[in-house]
């Protein structure tokens, strides 16, 4: 195990608890030293680790989801059930990961607006789309493996902002909207397939893009 893999390993391990802390101290060095604190590491050590500031907090807490997630919900869980509910349940899982630390994600999310944090906010939700694409066994090798994590990151950012601020009892109006934006993407997907399926003897991009992304071996 290299130095980089051990850090990375005390960044998802600290991550969840530098969470708990920013709801009261922000992503900051006085909740990374509150996390060392509560899992009994080094101070000094957990400071190196995130050395590069609250993004690094952030991205850490994002990978330490994404890892629970795919230990909760592995994919032949998933596998006999239709799309759009494999896709429900794995953004109903992050947000479930989420609750109860509501105020840590909205001082995460105003971290991620800055404009010089935004390419590192793009990287980080084409990150989990993609994780979740995987999870729900997508396999798509043409331009539809970028339309989808494209389309599902932003569905799910929205999701995460009717989420942050959700007074309704067990988030029920976050639910609902996420239902409703899951259902208008499946049937746009649907009428999208109609007018995109390749005839036979014909050119296709979406073949031409898919051995660009798999070539022919």
């Amino acid at each position: 195990m290299t130095q980089d893999d051990t850090l990375d390993a005390l960044r998802k391990r600290l991550a969840p608890a530098i969470a708990d802390a920013a709801a009261f101290d922000g992503w900051s060095e006085e909740a990374v030293l509150a996390a060392a604190q509560a899992l009994g590491v080094d101070p000094a050590l957990a400071r190196y680790a995130f050395a590069d500031g609250p993004m690094a907090m952030i991205a850490a807490w994002i990978a330490s989801i994404d890892a629970a997630i795919i230990a909760a919900l592995p994919a032949a869980q998933l596998s006999n059930l239709p799309i759009r509910e494999r896709i429900r349940r794995l953004v109903q899982a992050r947000l479930d990961a989420l609750t109860g630390r509501e105020e840590a994600l909205r001082r995460a999310m105003a971290i991620m607006a800055m404009p010089q944090n935004l390419p590192a906010t793009a990287r980080l939700g084409w990150s989990s789309a993609d994780a979740m694409w995987r999870l729900a066994g997508d396999t798509a090798a043409d331009y539809n493996h970028y339309t989808k994590r494209l389309t599902l990151g932003a569905i799910y950012t929205a999701t995460l902002a009717i989420f942050a601020n959700d007074t309704s009892e067990d988030h029920a109006d976050t639910r609902a909207f996420l239902d409703r934006r899951i259902d208008g993407v499946m049937k746009f997907e649907k009428a999208k397939a109609r007018f995109t399926a390749p005839r036979e003897g014909t050119f296709s991009i979406t073949r031409m893009l898919g051995r660009m992304r798999y070539p022919a071996r």
